[in-house]
């Protein structure tokens, strides 16, 4: 086989191939990555969230650069009951994170960013552009996003719309606010989701959890506008986002014994329960940035697949439960009743890095009000 162009073609500029990039980098400046995305900036325009004391430490380094914003605790509130978690999070923005590739990469003389750049074809070892050219690479990555319309018939969705907001006085707000369910009750399990960005600065999204991927893009961005009362007067909105994620139920598998290797949302890489994409992003991440691209479909890469997948069986069982046992109006209850535990077990459900115990923890003892016994046969015998 004539060398390649490229040790790595990461198809797609979105969180999952940033870090792959960031960690190879880290390790060795000399890889040659070409990183391809149809769109015209890395990692698009979102806010990734984790709870930072869970990142690995061999992954420190380069991932720690990342978190914009840090606060030591977090608060939810429910019609029934309100609690401040006492766990780290943090929030990655999407300019500090293009910053932080785009400068990874610029410090890697023979790697190329390509952006606004559409892949026609895949190969196990190379990428074709819409303009003809053909990139080789001993390792291909795709991890451009999920298929939103193939998820319709096995899963929920989680829906947002979110707007950072610059206030004309300061809000007060010290800590995130994830999830606030002391408001109308529609199209599912809804929430209004907020982090204080600064003194004056909010990221605020009006979120639901639906069995259906219809957004009301316009009604949300209202309804996140009249919430924002509750802190002060807006003096304008800095930034906009939205987005719909699958929260599957059944899907299928996509084991990773060859190149293209497939990353992300594509790959199933991210938390089907909460549609969190950072903590298995990272370990694979990780496995590919500590080898080099010939050796990265290894016995430890299928250990890690195994470990994600027990994780993400039983995440989708939870999405079975919570779309098929309760009434949309009745999902809330399921949210209450999670975070009435103890914060390590939260925790530790956020990072898909559940325990035996947690797992049983989650099921047993009285379910959640509106929980549907009859529709819970019914689940059962399909």
């Amino acid at each position: 086989m004539p060398a390649a162009d490229f040790d790595m073609a990461l198809v797609g500029a979105g969180l999952q191939n940033g870090l792959i990039a960031l960690g190879t980098l880290h390790r060795d400046p000399s890889c040659r990555i070409a990183m391809i995305d149809a769109g015209s900036s890395i990692g698009g325009n979102h806010t990734w969230c984790a709870h930072p004391q869970d990142v690995p430490a061999a992954a420190k380094p380069w991932v720690e650069p990342l978190f914009a914003h840090r606060w030591p605790s977090y608060q939810v509130r429910f019609p029934d009951f309100q609690r401040t978690v006492d766990s780290e999070y943090a929030a990655i923005t999407s300019t500090r994170f293009a910053a932080q590739v785009e400068a990874a990469l610029q410090r890697s003389p023979q790697s190329m960013l390509l952006l606004r750049q559409k892949v026609t074809q895949l190969e196990p070892h190379a990428v074709t552009l819409e303009d003809g050219r053909r990139l080789t690479a001993a390792l291909v990555v795709d991890a451009r996003g999920p298929h939103v319309a193939e998820a319709e018939r096995q899963a929920g969705f989680q829906k947002f719309v979110g707007l950072e907001l610059e206030l004309e006085q300061p809000h007060r707000l010290v800590a995130p606010i994830l999830m606030d369910a002391e408001v109308e009750q529609r199209d599912g399990y809804r929430f209004f989701y907020t982090l204080p960005f600064g003194p004056q600065s909010l990221l605020i999204e009006d979120t639901s959890f639906a069995c259906d991927s219809r957004l009301d893009y316009e009604r949300a961005r209202r309804e996140v506008l009249a919430y924002a009362a509750r802190f002060g007067t807006v003096r304008r909105v800095a930034r906009e986002e939205d987005g719909v994620l699958p929260m599957p139920w059944s899907a299928p598998a996509c084991a990773p014994h060859s190149s293209p290797l497939i990353g992300g949302y594509r790959g199933g890489w991210f938390h089907p329960a909460t549609g969190y994409s950072f903590p298995p992003a990272v370990r694979l991440a990780l496995h590919i940035a500590e080898r080099h691209p010939d050796e990265v479909f290894d016995i430890a890469l299928q250990a890690l697949y195994r470990r994600h997948r027990r994780q993400v069986d039983y995440a989708q069982r939870l999405n079975r439960l919570l779309f098929g046992c309760f009434a949309p109006q009745d999902y809330w209850n399921v949210f209450a009743r999670f975070y009435r535990m103890p914060a390590p077990v939260i925790r530790r459900f956020y990072n898909l890095a559940m325990t035996a115990g947690d797992r049983t923890r989650l099921l047993v003892g009285r379910p959640p009000r509106g929980f549907s016994f009859v529709k819970a046969l019914s689940l059962a015998r399909m």
